[in-house]
């Protein structure tokens, strides 16, 4: 939401580049994360969603990167924004590494 805040300040002539794609790839990491938590029962599944909210991120960095050189943000904001992109990138990360701690358990079966 903060990257979404902040791209309201961008030029009304960014609307359909920058402003549109940096707010699609950070409200995609969510979104991903999403799937992949509904799908938790099938571990490829949930690893596949998590990494694409991973790719997400990365590419919303890229765009904040863009939004920082064109003078539409400040040197703070952006080391604000990076810092909890990387935290979430992190996040990520394990549980890539580690879906078993994240995926649900099998339903048992009962004799």
């Amino acid at each position: 939401m903060e990257i979404f805040e902040v791209s309201k300040l961008f030029p009304t002539e960014e609307r359909y580049s920058l402003t549109s794609q940096i707010r699609r790839c950070s409200r995609s990491v969510v979104t991903s994360i999403a799937e992949a938590y509904r799908k938790r029962r099938y571990e490829p599944y949930f690893v596949s969603k998590v990494s694409d909210a991973d790719m997400e991120n990365s590419e919303t960095q890229v765009w904040l990167d863009f939004a920082l050189a064109c003078g539409y943000m400040v040197q703070d904001m952006r080391q604000h924004l990076d810092a909890k992109s990387r935290e979430v990138g992190k996040l990520l990360h394990h549980m890539i590494a580690y879906p078993e701690k994240y995926i649900a358990s099998q339903v048992k079966k009962t004799d």
